[in-house]
């Protein structure tokens, strides 16, 4: 009874999906990002709802083991989003578990400026000190050539992100991880899918993060997911994420270790519950199984979604390459693929006219545009109106509030970025009917400004 009534249920969701939401969707404001939701995801949310579990269940376990086969890698966690994928994996490292190789307070971090907030804040929430290197023009990733002259002593980690889905110099930065004892944790937030010589971009170092927000290649609404390679650091996030807890027991499941009243750890007495025993200073940050579901319903989707944003990536290079004189547009290294989050332009400084002009032409037009997220991170009222202890390149550590003009002159591209940078839309709900109104739009635009 309970299979069919809950069937009657699914088969009622269907034909509401294709009354309401059926329809071929047209855009009169054309947005950057978006999801993109069938029938398929809302069949999978009721499924999840009907099952009344609402935490992490069956279809956590399930999304979690698809994800890890997609990228190639032994341990895939979910998490709540992508900025607590990106707190998870910078507070593994200072766990006391991992001994001399542990991060501590003052402990540096390389990073980079022009970026997602969320990519440097577990820095500083963690006592640590970013260290910021320059962008590169072009690919908006992080020059590779400076981090080594920005290290010291004290340098413990690199932690940046895949611009937009445009992979970093992976061969520079592991051999630097490599010759200096460096831990990587590789934000791919914005990379989902991304390539370098075949491996998947969050799989290549020792922690790789994602983001599953509705801009993202796939969407649990909220959401997010670490994953890593190495059994230690996978129960150290775990714990982490699970409160601190030091039992890695499911939800619901008691007694993995089969040594749950046979231990005696930190000043406990001997046999306490081990389901109640913390060894970190952990948080809460799980999902819920109706997230869980409409992931494991879009991960179906996910090599289908990633293509279509390639095409659609390559469609606008097409469209746009008369303008070059003009625009810079994306540029790939060698040996990777990219994923594209979004297209980024930048508009030169020889140009008759500014990047703000130019944006604000495309949304008069219905072309939604975005920034590279914060720009400069160092001009940010979260920089600036807050004592943070930060170093840039191989500078003295400074206060970001005591930051002079000469000082922000050391990061050039960040502020470039900044200043001339913007990306509009790749995500699969865009068809050629969009993207040839944006080229379009572009088109008119710079025409009207260098008769």
């Amino acid at each position: 009874m309970e299979k069919e009534l809950r069937q009657a249920v699914k088969d009622a969701a269907s034909r509401y999906f294709r009354q309401v939401h059926g329809g071929k969707k047209e855009f009169k404001y054309i947005p950057p990002s978006g999801k993109l939701l069938d029938e398929n995801d809302l069949l999978h949310m009721i499924d999840a709802s009907l099952d009344m579990w609402l935490t992490a269940g069956r279809f956590n376990d399930q999304f979690e083991k698809e994800f890890a086969d997609f990228l190639g890698v032994k341990f895939a966690l979910s998490t709540n989003s992508g900025s607590s994928a990106n707190l998870l994996a910078l507070s593994a490292l200072t766990s006391h578990k991992l001994g001399e190789k542990r991060l501590k307070k003052g402990d540096e971090v390389i990073a980079v400026a022009a970026g997602f907030p969320t990519s440097v804040n577990p820095i500083l929430q963690q006592g640590l000190v970013p260290v910021f290197v320059d962008c590169e023009i072009g690919s908006y990733n992080i020059d590779a050539t400076q981090i080594e002259k920005a290290l010291s002593t004290k340098t413990k980690a690199i932690f940046v992100a895949h611009t937009l889905g445009n992979m970093f110099d992976m061969e520079k930065i592991l051999s630097l991880c490599e010759k200096y004892n460096l831990w990587l944790i590789e934000d791919s937030c914005d990379a989902l899918g991304a390539e370098w010589k075949g491996k998947k971009a969050g799989t290549i170092g020792h922690i790789g993060t994602y983001s599953f927000y509705p801009a993202h290649h796939l969407t649990m609404g909220e959401g997010g997911a670490v994953v890593t390679n190495d059994p230690q650091l996978y129960r150290i996030i775990l714990s982490f994420r699970d409160w601190g807890r030091d039992c890695w027991c499911k939800p619901g499941v008691d007694n993995t270790c089969k040594n749950r009243f046979n231990m005696q750890l930190g000043n406990l007495p001997f046999g306490y519950d081990h389901k109640y025993t913390y060894s970190h200073i952990g948080f809460n940050l799980k999902i819920t199984d109706w997230q869980a579901a409409l992931g494991v319903s879009q991960i179906k989707k996910l090599p289908a979604y990633i293509q279509k944003r390639t095409d659609n990536a390559a469609f606008l290079t097409k469209a746009l390459s008369d303008l070059t004189d003009y625009l810079i547009l994306p540029q790939v290294a060698k040996d990777v693929k990219a994923s594209w989050f979004g297209y980024l332009i930048s508009v030169k400084p020889t140009a008759p006219f500014t990047k703000q002009q130019l944006v604000e032409y495309l949304e008069a037009n219905g072309v939604g545009t975005r920034q590279l997220f914060a720009g400069n991170l160092l001009r940010q009222p979260m920089m600036v109106d807050n004592e943070v202890n930060l170093r840039i390149g191989n500078s003295d550590v400074l206060k970001s509030c005591d930051l002079t003009e000469k000082e922000y002159a050391l990061l050039p591209n960040t502020d470039f970025i900044m200043n001339n940078t913007f990306w509009v839309g790749t995500f699969p709900a865009l068809t050629e009917k969009e993207l040839s109104k944006t080229a379009e739009v572009i088109h008119t635009f710079v025409k009207e400004h260098i008769k």
